[in-house]
């Protein structure tokens, strides 16, 4: 792509990636015209031209504006010149939900005729912000922990994160030990969490000894308090005892899909039949669990994704999440993988959506990714009244999350949402360890 307004590349880019196709040929001209943003397209031979009323009320609307038009102008011009459509039109970003929040009553008609967003889509959204509704705080206004644990039994395919695999990881022990040290940091705030979430890499991959440390340095809490446990062959009965003594109340068993073929194909170490196994005796233990599935893994094809969709549904969890695979640099996946069926994936999400509405599941929170097979999404959704508030609060940006460990991101919401204040930890567990008592610093600034 080229174009006389360079700043605007980026943001382009976003939204031509969503096309699958080259577009090493487009050319973007802006200007300006007796007070309209005019933006030319030009792309195999013919050129479109779209014009837009240009006011604002200061630089910040003025380059939201900028950056709206001239992806909706490339937008046009390609569904126009190529005859296709995406079912998010010309939007992009990481929350939609929040952007409708934003836009306030008028939302619905800025999806569908502005931003060409489909009517099933905008529905999908619709539903959501009305299941939110009981959790959506003023902004800025709770406060939920987080505690990153990056570490694996091994790397699946699909991964991108950054995480280890434990038995090739040295430092775990000084890992455990700085850790604590910033748990008890943000412990000492005193804030009255909403919610705890402890996230991976897979944290049940933990000795039983360096779990219960973790668990004990953040204390029994009487809140929503979620660990990702993850993968099966992770899963022990001393883990769930721990669990239980702390107070957790809700575990994540994360199936990915419930076929033996393309479970080795991902690079995991256990059967269907184990997943199956562990979330019984999760269940055991009375947690409320979460399963998570993956729309577009490897040789898997719609009818592929529908039985695993329905093995969840029998099971009878209180979250399932659809994920729609995405293709990051830093996966194997992406190194054998260069292009995914969009059309069959996006048969597969269809399906889930279908089957679990039609199961008495209800759409809680959504967020998107690049490089998302189809241009698609990602979904929880849960029995009525069994959302993860977590979720809700990170992926709506309502809470302050008090992060802590390597690749954790705090945010401080300011101002009703209208700034966030982010405190990124470094991603590498060396450098965490080279910078803990940094960040511990900072972090006591940014929430005190």
């Amino acid at each position: 792509m080229r174009s006389n307004a360079e700043h605007l590349i980026k943001d382009i880019e976003e939204l031509l990636n969503e096309f699958g196709r080259d577009f090493s040929e487009l050319v973007l001209i802006e200007r300006f015209e007796g007070g309209n943003a005019v933006f030319d397209v030009s792309f195999q031979g013919i050129t479109k031209t779209f014009a837009y009323p240009y006011s604002y009320g200061d630089e910040i609307e003025r380059k939201r504006l900028e950056k709206r038009y001239a992806k909706l102008s490339v937008y046009d011009a390609l569904t126009d010149i190529l005859g296709v459509t995406l079912p998010w039109g010309a939007l992009t970003g990481i929350r939609p939900t929040k952007l409708a929040r934003q836009q306030g009553g008028g939302w619905r008609l800025f999806f569908t005729d502005k931003m060409r967003v489909s009517e099933q889509k905008t529905a999908l959204i619709e539903k959501i912000l009305e299941v939110q509704k009981p959790y959506i705080v003023g902004a800025g206004e709770v406060y939920d922990l987080f505690v990153s644990i990056p570490l694996c039994p091994s790397r699946c395919a699909y991964c991108s994160f950054i995480s280890c695999e434990i038995d090739k990881e040295k430092r775990v022990n000084e890992y455990i030990e700085a850790l604590i040290r910033e748990i008890e940091s943000a412990v000492s705030m005193k804030k009255n969490f909403r919610s705890v979430y402890i996230g991976g890499g897979t944290p049940v991959a933990l000795s039983d000894d360096d779990f219960e440390k973790i668990l004990a340095a953040i204390g029994k809490r009487d809140v929503e308090y979620t660990v990702e446990a993850g993968r099966p062959d992770a899963i022990t009965e001393k883990k769930l005892e721990i669990m239980k003594r702390y107070g957790v109340t809700r575990v994540c068993v994360n199936p990915q899909t419930f076929s033996d073929k393309t479970l080795g194909l991902i690079g995991r170490k256990h059967t269907a039949k184990d997943v199956i196994e562990k979330y019984h005796l999760v269940k055991s233990f009375g947690f409320s669990v979460n399963n998570d599935l993956i729309a577009g893994l490897p040789e898997e094809t719609p009818d592929d994704f529908s039985l695993s969709v329905d093995k969840a549904i029998s099971l009878d969890p209180d979250n399932i999440t659809v994920h729609t695979l995405a293709l990051k640099s830093g996966s194997k996946l992406k190194e054998s993988v260069s292009r995914l069926d969009d059309s069959a994936v996006s048969d597969m999400v269809d399906y889930a959506r279908s089957a679990l509405f039609s199961a008495g599941y209800v759409p809680y929170y959504l967020y998107r990714q690049k490089y998302m097979a189809g241009n698609l999404e990602n979904v929880g959704y849960c029995k009525p009244q069994k959302e993860c508030v977590y979720n809700i609060d990170i992926m709506e940006e309502v809470g302050n999350i008090v992060a802590c460990g390597a690749n954790a991101i705090s945010k401080r919401v300011y101002e009703g949402g209208k700034k966030i204040e982010r405190l990124a930890a470094p991603k590498n567990i060396s450098a965490y360890l080279s910078r803990v008592d940094e960040i511990i610093g900072k972090k006591l600034k940014i929430f005190e």
